[in-house]
């Protein structure tokens, strides 16, 4: 936020932000646009709450990542504290006792297998730990997670469209991955290999949360100039949540 000029505009991403970075940006009276995701700002209120009653956090996600960053910076209160952990054997190393008042809250792009697998094992040393009624996991990643889980049945390679630094488009790769299928995660057309496509007959697509249409249609254009020939579409689960755009982005009526 040090970059951003006086007076120009800051759109928080949908990774949300922290309330340092939110003070700062009232501070210096820039013009704000909010579009962290709802889901987000959903484990942002948990992690707030903990902190406003002292309960120690515990955040399972991704170190450096954005997301992380910015749930990790709701927490203020110097009587309690957040702790982050990765995997399960981060758990062995968190300083709390077993009768502690904890909470834990999660990434909303993590792994299902892996997330599930972590709070069992924090549920095992701290049998009072309290968590959310409903997993953090996004609803948009938990399906396509179920989606390459069908899709690597039917593939002998997966091509994940995403950003390298994606985080669900990561966790899509490793799954296809643990199904027992070659994966490639990738975001140009220009990345593909021929020698990936040896002796294999099907290819299957899927892409990030937030890769655009127009990528994935390039790396199908890419795929037919190596001699692909069939395309088949799968049908997916329906989506049908909708969030309300910013007040400050909307189109007025006139």
């Amino acid at each position: 936020l040090s970059e951003v000029p006086d007076g120009a505009i800051v759109i928080f991403s949908a990774h949300g932000v922290s309330q340092a970075v939110r003070q700062e940006a009232k501070d210096r009276n820039l013009k704000v646009f909010d579009a962290t995701c709802p889901l987000v700002t959903k484990v942002h209120m948990q992690v707030a709450r903990a902190s406003r009653k002292g309960t120690k956090a515990i955040l399972i996600g991704h170190k450096g990542h954005p997301e992380v960053e910015g749930t990790m910076g709701q927490y203020s209160n110097e009587d309690g504290g957040i702790f982050l952990i990765e995997k399960v054997e981060d758990i062995a190393r968190l300083p709390m006792q077993e009768n502690d008042n904890l909470t834990f809250m999660t990434q909303t792009t993590l792994s299902l297998d892996d997330t599930a697998e972590t709070i069992a094992a924090l549920k095992e040393k701290y049998p009072a730990i309290q968590g959310p009624h409903k997993n953090d996991i996004c609803y948009a990643t938990t399906n396509r997670q179920e989606a390459v889980r069908e899709l690597a049945k039917l593939s002998d390679l997966v091509l994940v469209v995403g950003s390298k630094n994606s985080s669900n488009s990561n966790r899509l790769a490793e799954l296809a991955s643990r199904m027992g299928v070659k994966s490639q995660l990738l975001d140009d057309p220009a990345d593909i290999q021929a020698d990936w496509f040896n002796d294999l007959k099907t290819i299957g697509i899927t892409a990030g949360a937030s890769a655009p249409e127009e990528l994935v249609q390039s790396i199908i254009s890419r795929l037919k100039e190596f001699g692909a020939n069939t395309i088949e579409e799968l049908q997916g689960l329906e989506e049908n949540m909708f969030f309300e755009v910013p007040k400050e982005l909307r189109i007025k009526e006139v």
